[in-house]
């Protein structure tokens, strides 16, 4: 009948406002699926981590100053704040220029056959310096010297994490702990700490070790691109031009401390 239809009509027309904004949930929800989720980064873009960070980066490098296009300053890691975050990160830097920085001068040393005068073992065998380039003198190591080298490591960075205060919980990144304020975690006795043995660092002025630590930093990575370039100028011969005939082909495989 005609009032069936009208009445029809009429509830059409009153639920076109439903009908519509249910189109328009569904819409906005199928946009937010898509959307590129934030887990992991910070919920504040300023802290004073990043701002420490930012202000390093430009006493660091005046030319390119802060730079960070994987936005790693903006993560988390394992639940941790950004600023605990940022000082992983730093720390991480330092101690892999620091090991940088030490592999380079080593390599140049023992390129150059220069080594220690006393013999290796109690047998009288001779450090092998003899043996051709660095690499191949780490394979010519008994693997009781080896395991006795990457176990003192595998210690020093335990005793970094476990005395002290800790970087990511109000320490400084960087700072290695003295092993003199920390003598129950050692099992003999050590007369020099493994950072600043003699004290002069302690006796500089804050603005001397500031300056140091943006040297330091530089240093790190050039010699991170140094001891990198050596390698895989030995492994892949031209993959360096500038090393080309400078260092010689190595066989073996770097990465493979026990091959």
């Amino acid at each position: 009948c005609c009032y069936c239809n009208q009445r029809r009509s009429v509830q059409f027309h009153d639920d076109q406002p439903t009908m519509k904004i249910a189109a328009l949930s569904l819409l906005i929800g199928s946009a937010a699926a898509f959307a590129p989720a934030q887990t992991g980064r910070a919920a504040t873009a300023s802290s004073a981590a990043l701002d420490d960070l930012k202000s390093l980066a430009e006493k660091s490098n005046p030319v390119l100053k802060y730079y960070d296009p994987l936005e790693l300053s903006s993560i988390t890691i394992w639940d941790n704040t950004n600023d605990q975050s940022i000082a992983f990160l730093r720390q991480a830097e330092i101690k892999h220029g620091r090991v940088a920085m030490a592999a380079f001068v080593g390599y140049i040393a023992q390129s150059n056959g220069v080594h220690f005068g006393w013999p290796i073992s109690t047998d009288g065998t001779p450090f092998p310096y003899a043996a051709g380039s660095p690499p191949e003198q780490w394979d010519a190591l008994p693997t009781a010297a080896k395991w006795q080298i990457i176990l003192f490591i595998g210690f020093l960075e335990w005793f970094s994490e476990a005395a002290g205060t800790h970087y990511m919980r109000g320490g400084t990144p960087g700072a290695f702990p003295k092993f003199s304020d920390h003598s129950e975690l050692i099992p003999h006795p050590v007369p020099l700490n493994l950072f600043d043995p003699f004290g002069f660092s302690g006796k500089r002025s804050a603005e001397a070790k500031a300056s140091g630590l943006v040297k330091e930093l530089n240093n790190g990575r050039l010699a991170q691109i140094g001891i990198l370039g050596f390698l895989s100028e030995q492994k892949l011969e031209g993959s360096v031009p500038l090393l080309k005939g400078l260092v010689a082909h190595y066989d073996g495989e770097p990465m493979a401390p026990f091959a």
